[in-house]
């Protein structure tokens, strides 16, 4: 059998593009052969179908999310500066031209009446991250508030990834942040 001439990660990373464009229903296999430029036999042959490939896109881009939550988190002087920081990254993301809200949100959305396998993949993924919240916020608090703080922080996530293409509307987003979340160390307003 002849081995694969592509890099995988690259079609992966141009089907997370389709699809978080499309969506998963509004992306047909035509379109995905043609956005990641393989032939259908290669398609089928290396991924199974478009379910899979799909499924392998909302965990590429998952793990991406999560590293650099990570990235951000580990380095921030402390876990509220760190999740403050994050929330700018969220921010900013909502304010370019190219915006696309959040491929898992964007998921839930698409799929949530349908409550396919799909669908449940990306809930977990987003648990995933949640779970990651949790994790660094027990650096501070105890199980139970680190818990309902990182729910709390998933919530205005999904706010502003669904509301915040409104680019005129950042600042009234970052104070609806600081109503919301009060226990951060938000930056001092200038």
């Amino acid at each position: 059998m002849a081995k694969a001439q592509y890099d995988r990660n690259d079609i992966i990373d141009k089907a997370i593009d389709l699809f978080w464009r499309n969506g998963y229903s509004g992306s047909s296999m035509q379109q995905v052969v043609k956005a990641t430029g393989l032939k259908p036999g290669s398609l089928y042959y290396s991924f199974g179908n478009k379910e899979a490939l799909f499924k392998e896109a909302l965990e590429r881009y998952a793990q991406q999310r999560i590293a650099t939550i990570r990235q951000i988190l580990d380095t921030a002087p402390n876990v509220g500066e760190g999740i403050c920081k994050n929330f700018e990254r969220v921010l900013h993301e909502a304010r370019q031209s190219d915006y696309k809200s959040c491929l898992l949100v964007k998921t839930q959305l698409e799929l949530a009446s349908e409550g396919n396998a799909l669908h449940e993949f990306a809930a977990a993924k987003l648990r995933e991250v949640e779970a990651v919240f949790q994790h660094y916020l027990e650096r501070e608090f105890d199980t139970t508030r680190s818990q309902y703080r990182a729910t709390s922080i998933m919530l205005h996530i999904f706010g502003i990834r669904v509301y915040g293409y409104q680019c005129d509307a950042v600042d009234r987003i970052r104070q609806g942040l600081r109503e919301g979340l009060p226990w951060l160390p938000w930056p001092q307003e200038e």
